[in-house]
């Protein structure tokens, strides 16, 4: 009885014609091979199974060769292929830095890259899984990698480029390997079927390359594995059965079920998807890709980007005819927030089917609409609804705006805007007027103005029955004086310098007269300063000077504010340049420095301390 070879062993590509997947770099090699312009180190990098370390054998093997084809291929009948197959070339040195990965292991090469090769015409080191060198190794491998000898060539493979130190990926040619294609696995897969004689379906293979996921070597595995369970005839079902793999059949029906909201055939569905093994976890995920398939299919055209057995494109093209895209996109959010909060849930199997209890009655609660030309989701109530209220936000009352005098009563304030005269630079003074409301004990309820909406024509001036005319300060006290305060509102100012040193002397009185006697002298050394119409500084000798104003800034700016009717005004305080403060000593002392001050002055202290045995937290 012959020795069983796993097929990834005994299939393995022997030339780059035969490697699969991997055209961009087999076609580099070949043309490097035959323009003999060969780099000195190669960095393979790619996910696993997927031909790093066979293409390095392979060019290790074609670059001895002594017969290459005119393509750049090795000849296979030669010495050095010969041997190379049976495994007993000397010009070939494979190194497994996951085991060996200390100095000494890098030392013992470098110290075999010394030796020129006895036959051929390269040394080859093949390094797999080099991100697993310590740092030590790496850096005792950079000047060897750098400058090599003429006969040495060195191949680096690995699944992890980003653990390799820079230095290492600046000497090497990079070549990135990607994950094999969904046809290109199935392809090699029956050639491999054709030539053990095995019967297996193309639905079948499809499943395996699905599972396999780019990973050749994965693929061959598994395909030994199913040739074991099934006595060398493969086929769909048998496939699913092995791989543990949930029937895309199964979704079909579930989804069928959703539909048709019968709930009761949904949940026995899941009940015997659950009796099988799978997990509620498995079952979301794959159901949310499945729906995703269906909302793919919506458009006939995207139907090729499903990643599906050959045959599934026309029941998924099926399916999406049958729900709507607010069900689907619906169902998606609902099967995402599931799958994230399945960890979380203590009753797996009651969370799952609450999830389906949702898709069920799904259509009842949400509907898809198109607003100002976006999605958007609402609710749909089919039934009557009692009746609702809606509050009524408070109307504001506008202003109306006169002719000759702009009259705003809004909240118990009136207001009036007039030109009344000319001042000397030729800009109309403001007259406003506030009418505040006051509490009148004889009437129980006050009256309220009410202004009509429509336009107001009045004239500039009041007619009184006597004949005479009154302004309108006159004729709002004649109407409201009994209900209303009428006070004239003053224009606010401008800075002066004379009266706000008036402002920030009688403040500084009103500090001495509640005993801050440092913050009054800091204020009567202070020079003031106007930087414009609304701003003004205050200049001080010492930045403790500036401390004591800067406490009082806010009574300061209140009182001015109030002085000059202008909210608007705002000041600085700066210290002087070139002025050096004289701080007190015991200010730039920290606790431990103040305590043994007082030590000092007062020997009590300490004692007490000692006796009392404190420990003092400084």
């Amino acid at each position: 009885m012959d020795k069983f070879i796993v097929s990834a062993r005994k299939y393995r590509p022997q030339n780059f014609n035969t490697v699969v997947g991997q055209s961009h770099i087999t076609t580099t090699l070949k043309n490097a091979i035959r323009n003999n312009q060969l780099a000195h180190a190669f960095l393979f990098c790619g996910p696993r199974g997927v031909g790093k370390t066979t293409c390095a054998r392979i060019l290790a093997k074609t670059i001895n060769c002594t017969n290459p084809t005119a393509d750049g291929e090795a000849c296979n009948v030669c010495n050095s292929c010969i041997s190379f197959d049976a495994g007993t070339s000397l010009n070939i040195h494979e190194l497994d830095a996951a085991s060996n990965n200390s100095v000494d292991d890098i030392r013992s090469l470098v110290e075999q890259v010394r030796f020129a090769p006895q036959a051929g015409k390269y040394k080859v080191y093949i390094v797999d899984e080099v991100h697993m060198l310590s740092a030590s190794a790496f850096n005792a491998f950079l000047k060897t990698l750098e400058e090599p000898p003429s006969y040495a060539i060195f191949i680096l493979a690995t699944t992890e480029k980003h653990k390799i130190l820079p230095t290492i990926l600046s000497r090497c040619q990079i070549f990135d390997f990607k994950r094999i294609t969904t046809n290109d696995t199935v392809e090699h897969l029956q050639e491999i079927v054709d030539k053990e004689e095995l019967k297996a379906d193309k639905a079948s293979l499809q499943v395996i390359a699905q599972k396999s996921e780019g990973c050749m070597r994965d693929a061959l595995s598994i395909l030994d594995k199913i040739v074991s369970f099934t006595n060398g005839e493969v086929t769909y079902q048998n496939t699913i059965d092995n791989l543990n793999i949930l029937d895309e059949d199964y979704y079909f029906k579930l989804i069928d079920s959703l539909l048709q909201q019968d709930l009761a055939s949904a949940m026995l569905l899941y009940d015997e998807i659950n009796r099988k093994g799978f997990e509620g976890d498995m079952v979301l995920n794959g159901f949310a890709e499945f729906i995703r398939n269906i909302l793919v299919c919506k458009d006939e055209k995207a139907a090729s980007l499903l990643d599906v057995v050959e045959g599934m494109q026309e029941k998924y093209i099926a399916a999406s005819k049958k729900a709507n895209t607010a069900y689907l996109v619906s169902a998606l959010n609902i099967l995402n927030e599931a799958e994230i909060n399945f960890k979380m849930a203590r009753n797996k199997r009651l969370h799952v089917e609450l999830t389906l209890i949702k898709l069920n009655f799904l259509q009842q609660a949400l509907d898809l609409s198109v607003s100002d030309g976006s999605v958007v989701k609402k609710k749909r109530i089919d039934s009557g609804i009692a009746f609702q209220l809606k509050p009524i936000e408070q109307i504001q009352v506008k202003s109306v705006v006169i002719p000759e005098a702009k009259l705003m009563i809004q909240s118990g304030v009136v207001s009036k805007e007039s030109g009344v005269g000319s001042r000397e630079s030729g800009v109309k003074s403001r007259e406003s007027l506030v009418v505040s409301r006051e509490s009148v004990a004889e009437s129980p309820q006050p009256s309220t103005f009410h202004p009509q909406p429509s336009t107001v024509h009045r004239p500039s001036s009041t007619v009184s029955s006597s004949g005479s005319k009154k302004n309108l300060l006159d004729a709002l006290r004649e109407k409201y004086g009994d209900k209303y305060s009428i006070e004239e509102v003053k224009e606010s100012e401008e800075l002066i310098i004379d009266k706000l040193q008036s402002c920030w002397n009688t403040y500084t009185t009103q500090l001495e007269q509640e005993q801050k006697h440092s913050s009054a002298a800091t204020f009567k050394i202070a020079k003031l300063q106007i930087e414009s119409g609304n701003r003004f500084t205050a200049t001080v000798s010492a930045l403790t000077a500036q401390r004591f104003i800067e406490q009082e800034k806010m009574g300061l700016t209140d009182y001015i504010h109030h002085q000059f009717n202008n909210r608007s005004i705002t000041f600085s305080v700066l210290v002087e340049d070139g002025v050096k403060e004289e701080v007190p000593q015991h200010m730039t002392m920290n606790s431990k420095q103040k305590f043994e001050r007082i030590s000092e002055q007062y020997p009590l202290i300490k004692e007490l301390k000692d006796r009392l045995k404190l420990e003092l937290d400084y």
